[in-house]
């Protein structure tokens, strides 16, 4: 159970991310409001997911995968550039999000 609450927190981190570009610097209001609510949400399913989750592959995995995925919505959904760099900046926050997974022990 704990891993479906880290990973409800990743999709309501990135919902809040997504929410914080399209608030437009807080000018609009529904989606400056829902950056909050989603925000709240993450951090009330990751607190859950730490009970039994060690900090440091819960955090890793939470900011990583919510990093991988957040730039995949603004590669997608916002048409940002892809370029060289960024995909092997995916790959390497990727590959220490595995490397900490390998090496972190779950209660």
């Amino acid at each position: 159970m704990h891993w479906i609450h880290l990973t409800l927190a990743i999709v309501f981190e990135v919902a809040g991310t997504t929410c914080m570009k399209l608030s437009a610097g807080f000018a609009r209001t529904v989606p400056a409001v829902l950056m909050g609510v989603f925000y709240c949400v993450s951090f009330f399913f990751l607190t859950l997911a730490l009970k039994k989750i060690d900090v440091s592959v819960a955090y890793a995995v939470w900011s990583g995968v919510g990093v991988a995925l957040i730039a995949s919505v603004g590669l997608l959904y916002f048409r940002e550039q892809v370029t060289v760099v960024k995909v092997i900046g995916l790959l390497a926050i990727i590959g220490g999000i595995v490397a900490l997974n390998m090496a972190g022990k779950t209660q």
